[in-house]
């Protein structure tokens, strides 16, 4: 038989990626978005190329959504066996520029969101006493840079949620799995930020344009989404306790070894060296 994933935030990016790994290695596949009707890639799939992929209205925010999603993939392929939480967006600028409404749209999307979708699988899992967890976290869950704040709050938030979860999961054969991209080619760049101004602080403006132009390098020269799609079907294939698995270019994983092996400052120092390149501050 089998088996079955359900992937939140489907529509481009990460999620469509996967969609389409998993699929290809013969998962079934619900995947969800908050509005499926716009979609036709992925709705042609369903029903040609790859007819185990299954469309289902998804919104993380939404918990009669997720339990309807939930419902329709048990209904339709019998169980569920793994979900991976990937919806999320990043806010991205100087805290001081963001509102309480879009700081609080972050946390309710990239960390709430989250939760609930967690919720909501639970008792499935616990009943079938088994079942596999992803999140797509970040790098920026375990380290941070500069006018990410508002994201890297979220990302570890639910690193710290889902490690203390897990404790209370293993009893019932439940595994909790974050995968942790470091810069990845997608829309999260451009079409997926929430660039945080304010009409009339311009102080920042000179350190976000260079910090920003320096971030996008980042992203333009990094791997595509498939890098990460095909760590989450590594992870969900794993059935060892091991909670973390990071995915991208050769520096991801060099920059979270110096993490733990530098001193703090030293280790901003670096950050600041690759994101801070070619800025100068104000002389009074």
């Amino acid at each position: 038989m089998n088996k079955t994933v359900l992937i939140t935030g489907t529509s481009s990016g990460i999620g469509r990626a996967t969609v389409t790994y998993f699929a290809q290695q013969g998962w079934n596949v619900a995947a969800t978005m908050r509005s499926p009707q716009k979609e036709t890639a992925l709705g042609a799939a369903s029903l040609g190329a790859l007819p185990n992929v299954k469309l289902f209205r998804l919104d993380v925010m939404d918990t009669d959504s997720i339990r309807q999603a939930i419902t329709n993939t048990i209904a339709t392929f019998g169980r569920i066996d793994a979900i991976i939480n990937n919806a999320g967006y990043g806010a991205v600028g100087p805290f001081e520029a963001a509102t309480p409404e879009q700081v609080q749209r972050q946390f309710d999307t990239n960390v709430f969101g989250v939760m609930n979708v967690i919720r909501q699988i639970l008792p499935h899992f616990r009943e079938q006493r088994d079942g596999t967890i992803l999140t797509v976290t970040s790098m920026g869950g375990l380290i941070t840079f500069p006018i990410y704040s508002i994201y890297h709050g979220t990302k570890w938030a639910v690193e710290g949620f889902t490690e203390a979860l897990s404790f209370e999961l293993k009893p019932f054969n439940i595994r909790i799995k974050n995968i942790e991209p470091g810069a990845i080619k997608t829309d999260f760049y451009d079409r997926s930020q929430d660039v945080l101004t304010k009409p009339g602080l311009t102080a920042y403006d000179e350190y976000v344009l260079v910090a920003m132009a320096n971030s996008q390098k980042a992203g333009a020269t990094a791997p595509g989404p498939e890098v990460v799609a095909k760590t989450l079907f590594k992870a969900a294939n794993d059935p060892s306790d091991r909670m973390r698995y990071v995915t991208g270019d050769s520096q991801t994983g060099m920059l979270l070894f110096m993490r733990r092996l530098l001193p703090l400052t030293w280790f901003h120092g670096i950050i600041k060296s690759v994101v801070e390149k070619s800025y100068k501050p104000a002389t009074t």
